[in-house]
């Protein structure tokens, strides 16, 4: 495509529309960004922006600028607004970041090994990412794990491969993709505000697997429909592409699996070779979660699909440490261990989370987003000693306890002051007993009390060192 004087129009600023503008404002284009905000923040990156020569619009998102040829949006903007609607009437194409960075990758661009997923996906790349550099490859993870691949693509480093996270925003923007390998890490009710159905949120990450060239990696214990097998039926793969299950237990040929704690390979070995080949102990990841462990095999098959042998996997998955707010183990007060899963924003990560361990005094609770809890509090309520709630939607999982699990004693913090989870360790503490685990898995989003999932997550902690320094 010629750049050099096409009138673009950027949607959104931020982490991608700013990238987005730079971009395309030095391969030529002229640029306009529009933007819904107009606060101080935006008129901030606006004038870093204006000072490049790229005109900014703030306050208005819905009016498609004059003379639009391409609209290459943020992912977070809903496909039912105005401004699409606009461009379809137009007959302008609208992508997204990553369809923006994909076209414009060189011609000896690295190939992507790409994973989505309701949860787990930034774990998992990040894991990928650290098996790839155990294998002498220059890699990196970028995508929706916080790193843009406009600026990687366009960038002067080179790379062998790249560890990709994407969101099903993203996927919904980027009809052109063909990864190398992708893997769908599991599937659970999750943005349906923003996609409109369940039907619709699977089918964009189902997009994943379109046009891949060696392996669909999809979770073969899960339940939920469609499922991530589902979606590799569905999938236009190139000729040849595996489609490659990874199960917590034992596998069958072309799967990845568990015997005996060993994380094993039944899928890219020799055909005369009838025994799996051994990745790594189950002691090798960390936290060795059952969740986890899946994210772990996920990243190893997608690895493997690349090439990388099999001591790769366990050399990077031994390196790989995990980032703040994930089953984060913070301190064991009065022999009661207290793990911080800030990150379980919604009830399918709190389920994982939960069934790590056997007596959990749950901390839960904060914005719903549309989430019902039977299901999850059916399916924990064996292993509940006790139950703490905070946040603005707590009453719908009191309910759900009340339907479920009656028989648990629950604390019901009705504030949301800066001291409301120093309060709720303190509850938890009491409901505690030797060899329990307090588990803040809150199943919500945090923007009800605090900035965001981190800021919970610290509060969380400081709260623990608080109760340890009083014991």
């Amino acid at each position: 495509m010629t750049w050099a004087g096409k009138n673009v129009t950027v949607a959104g600023l931020g982490v991608s529309g700013i990238p987005a503008a730079r971009v395309l404002h030095g391969l030529g284009a002229v640029v306009t960004v529009v933007n819904e905000g107009d606060d101080e923040r935006s008129r901030t990156q606006a004038a870093e922006l204006e000072a490049l020569g790229v005109t900014v619009r703030l306050g208005d998102g819905d009016t498609l600028p004059e003379g639009t040829e391409l609209v290459v949006t943020t992912p977070g903007w809903k496909p039912g607004k105005p401004l699409f609607a606009a461009a379809a009437a137009a007959g302008v194409e609208v992508w997204g970041d990553v369809e923006l960075a994909w076209r414009l990758r060189g011609p000896d661009a690295a190939p992507w090994l790409a994973v989505t997923g309701t949860n787990g996906k930034t774990t998992t790349v990040r894991m990928l990412a650290s098996i790839l550099e155990a294998a002498g490859l220059r890699t990196a993870a970028v995508g929706n794990i916080g790193v843009s691949l406009l600026d990687v693509v366009t960038g002067d480093e080179t790379y062998d491969v790249l560890a990709v996270e994407l969101s099903s925003y993203q996927l919904h923007w980027a009809p052109s993709l063909r990864a190398h390998s992708a893997a769908v890490l599991n599937l659970a009710p999750d943005h349906l505000d923003w996609h409109g159905s369940m039907e619709a949120y699977a089918a964009d990450k189902g997009r994943v697997y379109e046009g891949n060239q060696i392996a669909c990696v999809y979770n073969l214990d899960a339940t939920d429909k469609p499922s991530t097998e589902d979606l590799v039926r569905e999938a236009d793969v190139e000729e040849g592409c595996r489609a490659i299950g990874f199960t917590l237990n034992a596998p069958a040929p072309s799967q990845l699996g568990v015997v005996d704690g060993i994380l094993v390979d039944r899928a890219f070995v020799p055909d005369r070779q009838k025994q799996a080949q051994e990745l790594a102990e189950i002691s090798d990841v960390r936290p060795p979660a059952p969740h986890n462990i899946a994210n772990a095999l996920a990243a190893a098959a997608l690895a493997r699909a690349y090439g990388v042998p099999a001591t790769a996997v366990r050399d990077g998955l031994r390196a790989f440490r995990p980032d703040a707010h994930r089953i984060e183990h913070v301190a064991d007060v009065a022999d009661v261990a207290y793990v911080d899963d800030s990150k379980a924003t919604n009830t399918h990560a709190a389920e994982a989370s939960l069934a790590a361990y056997e007596s959990i005094v749950w901390i839960a609770g904060g914005l719903a987003k549309g989430a019902t809890f039977d299901e999850l509090v059916a399916k924990s309520a064996k292993r509940l000693r006790g139950v703490v709630l905070i946040g603005a939607d707590r009453a719908l999982i009191r309910e759900a306890l009340a339907r479920h699990a009656p028989e648990v004693p629950v604390v019901d913090l009705d504030r949301t002051d800066t001291g409301a989870m120093s309060e709720a360790v303190r509850q938890a503490a009491r409901l505690a007993e030797p060899g329990d685990t307090v588990l803040m898995a809150p199943a919500c989003a945090s923007m009800d009390m605090f900035t965001n999932y981190n800021k919970r997550g610290d509060a969380f902690a400081d709260a623990v060192r608080e109760l340890g320094a009083s014991a």
